[in-house]
């Protein structure tokens, strides 16, 4: 089976979706939040620094359910466009 490559602006999203994953972790380690989440550390490592851009659905929704964020602000956030503010955790 042959991966089609990724688009440029599927590429951004997927950093984009790293960078609000690094802001949300704030202080906690990355091994932290990658064992709350069910996650190998190597593998939010990857997401975050947009090395596997395209995560599976069940991996995002652990990532957010450990970090306390809503999948609607993340989905919003990473859309494309300019950054609309920042996310705030669930509550």
């Amino acid at each position: 089976m042959v991966r089609v490559p990724l688009t440029p602006e599927e590429r951004l999203r997927g950093e984009k979706f790293g960078a609000l994953l690094r802001q949300a972790r704030g202080e906690r380690s990355m091994v932290e939040v990658a064992a709350a989440a069910g996650l190998s550390a190597e593998t939010l490592r990857k997401i975050e620094t947009g090395r596997a851009p395209t995560p599976a659905f069940f991996t995002v929704a652990a990532l957010a359910a450990a970090l306390g964020l809503s999948l609607d602000e993340l989905a919003a956030a990473c859309a494309e466009g300019p950054p609309a503010g920042g996310l705030r955790q669930a509550g």
